[in-house]
């Protein structure tokens, strides 16, 4: 495959059952064949969109010290600012050219909250699309769990308290001075759920496929790009697959925003019965998900 179907899933938020069921064979086979799929049909209005990436770009456009007050290093629980240089999800290529600001889903109770920038409707702006997109998320979930035989709200008690994350991102165009061929992101896969991408219209995300080769994904106004994660991939004891993707080196600016769904810290994370063959033993062992997250970021990191 050289793209990534293209769903309409209005259908999800219906009362048409058969309907709903058409939409997760769709998103199910795009979860099985190449891991990535984008949307369309799912409610966050385009100027909410709008607004969030301006307030992003007024975020990065800060000056450097503001922004490195905000330090994630500083902060902790995956929160805060990342300047340019600070990544690189792939470890084998130079550091990521990007600069990226990291909120986490919070109840203000069992998890830290948030620090935000001081700029005027920042906050409300950017949690109200937090929140919408990850009612959307949820309402893939329900998806996966039509398509994989299992009752419609499977999930549903397994991400109403997830280890979710908002990632605004910011691709600069390298100056004179560095090099060209610097890549944006790293190869990499998610560790969680599902992933949904927004991103300004300049394309630059990139999928590998089975053999090997890479494809450009293009820009999809409107479209949230998905793809399925890593903790997903156990879960369906490897019928689902977690894709390797990176971002090309930028050759124009470039901005995105990047929702990671991924469960409750407390789910178990245990082979879907219909997803192993009869007679086999699963593949995986179970785990909760915030113990297999914390592999995997010690994995990468070197620390939880």
């Amino acid at each position: 495959m050289n793209d990534i179907p293209l769903i309409d899933i209005t259908a999800l938020a219906s009362d048409d059952a058969a309907a709903r069921r058409a939409v997760a064979r769709r998103i199910g086979t795009a979860c099985r064949e190449v891991g990535f799929f984008a949307i369309v049909g799912h409610g966050v209005a385009p100027a909410q969109v709008a607004a969030t990436f301006a307030q992003s770009a007024r975020l990065f456009a800060q000056p450097t010290e503001a922004k490195r007050a905000m330090a994630i290093d500083k902060l902790g629980s995956n929160r805060g600012y990342v300047g340019l240089g600070v990544e690189a999800l792939d470890e084998k290529t130079a550091a990521d050219h990007k600069e990226a600001f990291n909120l986490i889903w919070t109840d203000g109770r069992t998890r830290p909250d948030n620090v935000w920038p001081e700029l005027p409707d920042f906050r409300e702006t950017v949690q109200a699309y937090f929140d919408a997109v990850l009612t959307v998320g949820r309402r893939l979930h329900t998806a996966f769990a039509l398509d994989l035989g299992l009752a419609e709200d499977f999930f549903a008690d397994k991400i109403d308290r997830p280890l979710a994350t908002l990632r605004l991102l910011h691709y600069p165009m390298p100056s004179s001075t560095e090099p060209s061929a610097q890549i944006g992101a790293g190869t990499h896969t998610d560790y969680g759920n599902v992933t949904l991408l927004a991103t300004d219209g300049v394309a630059g995300l990139q999928v590998r496929r089975r053999d090997g080769v890479w494809f450009d994904v293009p820009a999809l106004p409107g479209a949230f790009v998905c793809n399925v994660g890593d903790c997903l991939m156990r879960w369906t004891d490897d019928v689902y697959v977690s894709t390797p993707h990176r971002v090309a080196a930028p050759t124009a600016e470039r901005y995105s925003i990047a929702v990671f769904l991924d469960p409750n810290p407390d789910a178990l994370v245990s082979a879907i019965p219909s997803c192993v063959p009869a007679g086999q033993a699963p593949r995986y062992a179970p785990i909760t998900a915030n113990d297999y997250l914390q592999q995997r970021f010690a994995a990468t990191y070197g620390k939880a």
